[in-house]
């Protein structure tokens, strides 16, 4: 038997911005599928128009942009077997649901909402704590099983409002094999007889899903456990429907937990411990509720595929940083576990610095000009260049490196509190002084030559590092701590240093 070619789908609802947990089923997708030479679809389930959200959609194409992940085929796109968005594929799903009829394996349901109501509440008065409209409650409600076939055909011809359900079998296991969790067996008694054709003429997730995943071809269904107890019907929708040889593998990921206790992550989570929830900002349309995201926050995407990649998956070896290359080469569903991963934002944090280090300072400054252009500051691309190398290992984000090197664009205009009360002495200007007066009469004013002046000083007057030090740097860049002080002079200049020094002696009082 030929080998299927592998094709997936990441299939989101607009119905709001994409939690971090819809990417991350989105990266695992397009990283097996780029693995095995195959495709990555983009779908939008949109079926349930109540819920759909304006701009939605948009961000989701952008996220996914930012992210570095290329769709193959999708609404944004094209492609061979569109539409991509469900609603636009409404007159196809018809079809389906009356070959379920035709074959008995749903039936029509006549129902009012009331009545509805009524059964659930007269179930819950005989003590069933979750009522279900199933193959023992359907005998007594108002659908084509129970009702006259004349009748039947008398409410279908005068257009009354009415579903399509699937007739969910007695008593039977249904069993699939899951890539992460192995063998799944549900037995039908405990499967409700779920809507298939909503009464607007639309189809429900159900129904959509298996028809859209066949007639795109699509191979494995990767998706969050979430939708593990939906996947029996599935199952079952595929053999009513006779494409049980072609139906996909399915993959069901672990959540991504809440960093303290026990949950699945929330934007509420977020909200209330500081972090992003969602891959890029958004703004909520109908309120204008505005949500940060990774991107605008100084998150390279790197960075943030690399997190989420770990959130479930371990590549068996101790590597933890990865190209996009290098994690479609080592990613496998064989190594994504089934329990649920805790998000940790300080391991976030820590994959942005890594990327940061990796970057040159000519990569970097670029990165920091519009930051420089926000404070009002400039300088020449090759300067900006250095102080990035200098100020790259204690950033974490680009704009870090301005926020702690400032000085390096303005001379201070204040001076670090707590080192002037501590440090600050009776004899510090007199000794600031005398350094001042060594470096000015330096031929060379390199980091090693600052260094070795230094050096040479503390040894003549007999002086410790820790009376000199920190009136020289709170003096040049008005901070009590930071960078290399002989690379921080070198790199501001001769003229600069001398300059501050003198500011800084007229200026600074105990």
């Amino acid at each position: 038997m030929k080998e299927r070619r592998v094709r997936v789908r990441f299939a989101p609802s607009p119905t709001g911005p994409l939690h971090m947990g819809g990417v991350r089923t989105a990266l695992y997708n397009y990283l097996f599928a780029k693995k095995h030479n195959g495709d990555f679809l983009l779908r939008i389930e949109d079926t349930d128009q109540t819920r759909y959200v304006s701009g939605a959609e948009e961000y989701i194409v952008d996220a996914l942009n930012w992210c570095q992940m290329s769709i193959d085929e999708g609404a944004s796109v094209g492609g061979e077997n569109g539409p991509y968005r469900q609603s636009e594929r409404k007159p196809m799903y018809k079809q389906y649901a009356d070959q379920l009829i035709e074959s008995g394996s749903a039936y029509y349901a006549f129902d009012t909402p009331e009545e509805l109501t009524e059964m659930r509440e007269r179930m819950k008065a005989a003590g069933v704590s979750s009522p279900q409209y199933n193959a023992i409650t359907r005998s007594g409600m108002k659908n084509s099983l129970t009702l006259p076939a004349e009748e039947v055909q008398r409410r279908l011809l005068a257009n009354e409002k009415h579903v399509i359900r699937i007739k969910m079998p007695r008593n039977e296991d249904v069993k699939f094999e899951d890539i992460i969790r192995g063998w799944v067996s549900v037995n039908t008694n405990n499967i409700d007889d779920k809507v298939l054709f909503k009464s607007d003429g639309m189809p429900t997730y159900h129904l959509a899903n298996v028809v859209d995943d066949y007639l795109m071809n699509i191979s494995h269904v990767i998706r969050g456990e979430e939708w593990l107890p939906s996947a029996p019907l599935h199952v079952l929708l595929y053999q009513s429907l006779g494409w049980a040889e072609q139906m996909p593998k399915f993959a069901h990921l672990p959540l991504i937990l809440k960093p303290d206790g026990n949950g699945k992550l929330s934007k509420r989570d977020g909200d209330r411990l500081g972090f992003p929830v969602f891959p890029t900002n958004w703004t909520n349309p109908e309120t204008g509720e505005e949500s940060s995201g990774y991107r605008e926050r100084g998150y390279y995407p790197e960075a943030f595929n690399n997190m989420l990649a770990f959130l479930g998956w371990n590549p068996g070896t101790t590597q933890e940083l990865f190209s996009m290359q290098e994690l479609v080469e080592a990613f496998s569903l064989d190594r994504v576990g089934k329990a649920g991963a805790k998000f940790d934002f300080d391991k976030t944090n820590w994959f942005n610095q890594q990327y940061l280090r990796m970057q040159g300072g000519e990569q970097l400054a670029p990165q920091l000009k519009p930051f420089l252009a926000s404070a009002q500051l400039e300088a020449e691309d090759s300067y900006i260049a250095q102080v990035c190398e200098l100020m790259k290992e204690r950033a974490t984000f680009v704009q870090d490196i301005l926020k702690e090197g400032r000085y390096f664009f303005e001379a201070p205009t204040s001076y670090d509190e707590k080192t002037i009360k501590k440090k600050w002495k009776e004899q510090t200007p007199e000794i600031i002084k005398e350094l001042r007066d060594l470096l000015a009469a330096l031929p060379s004013f390199d980091a090693e030559s600052i260094g070795a002046c230094f050096k040479a000083f503390l040894e003549a007057k007999e002086l410790g590092f820790g009376a000199v030090m920190p009136g020289f740097r709170v003096s040049v860049t008005g901070l009590g701590a930071g960078a290399s002080m002989n690379d921080i002079a070198a790199l501001l200049g001769k003229e600069e240093v001398l300059n501050r020094i003198d500011i800084a002696l007229k200026t600074i009082k105990k």
